[in-house]
């Protein structure tokens, strides 16, 4: 329990760390967030696959490999439905036709921005948290490094629009932060969850790991793609998803 409730508050703290960062740096070209994006994106599909979906097929055999296979749809639905609820990141980010829009609307956007990331980051957080519900803590852990490492860019990111928008630094600060204890509250949901019945682990294990494919395949690859650097990106993504498999065999 000690180390599920230091990893929960790792990856809250790395939120945190992305939104100071954000606090003091007062633009990040796109191409440096690109890079940083698809780095990380890289990151969390080296965890999902490896950490996530991997062990919750190890757990079945026979006719019960449907269950992992419905635990990664369900997952990807779920977050397909709260998308429907709010608005796309990459949408909100201030990129695109987003720009067009009058000036008296960005508080708006960008407070619907951060509750969009506050919502997101509850499975992200329960993906760490399932995690440690199976025996093979070295694997909760990829996972954990692999959505901490993602959580720096999205704290920047989180911050930026909001002072743009014209929050005071210190609020911004405080809203940002208030999305990574929400992955903290995110991590520990899906520990316990995990450790009500073993049953349910390989379905709680898929889910978590559908729901971080989606968030890579939907929010944060277009995103990366989507200001000339796509190349450049690519490579940062394989550069991610490689250092996550050395690290992987390495712990």
């Amino acid at each position: 329990m000690q180390m599920v409730l230091l990893t929960a508050l790792g990856i809250g703290g790395a939120t945190i760390i992305g939104a100071a960062i954000g606090f003091c740096v007062k633009n990040v070209s796109h191409k440096v967030n690109d890079m940083i994006l698809s780095f990380a994106a890289g990151i969390m599909l080296a965890a999902a696959v490896n950490g996530l979906i991997a062990p919750s097929f190890e757990l079945v055999s026979g006719a019960q490999m449907i269950i992992p296979v419905v635990g990664i749809f369900v997952g990807a639905l779920f977050l397909n439905l709260m998308d429907k609820l709010t608005p796309h990141l990459h949408k909100l980010a201030g990129t695109g036709e987003e720009e067009k829009h009058v000036n008296n609307k960005n508080l708006s956007r960008a407070l619907l921005f951060v509750m969009a990331v506050a919502i997101h980051n509850l499975p992200e957080g329960m993906a760490a948290g399932v995690g440690f519900g199976n025996d093979d803590v070295s694997a909760a852990l990829t996972v954990a490094v692999g959505i901490a490492l993602q959580n720096i860019p999205e704290g920047i990111v989180t911050v930026s629009p909001l002072v743009m928008s014209g929050v005071s630094r210190g609020r911004a600060f405080l809203l940002a932060t208030a999305t990574g204890f929400i992955e903290v509250a995110g991590c520990l949901l899906g520990y316990f969850v995990a450790n009500v019945s073993a049953a349910i682990l390989p379905f709680a294990l898929a889910f978590a790991g559908g729901t971080m494919l989606y968030i890579i395949s939907d929010e944060m690859i277009p995103e990366t793609h989507s200001h000339g650097y796509e190349r450049t990106s690519t490579y940062s993504l394989l550069v991610g998803f490689t250092l996550m498999l050395i690290m992987d065999m390495l712990l």
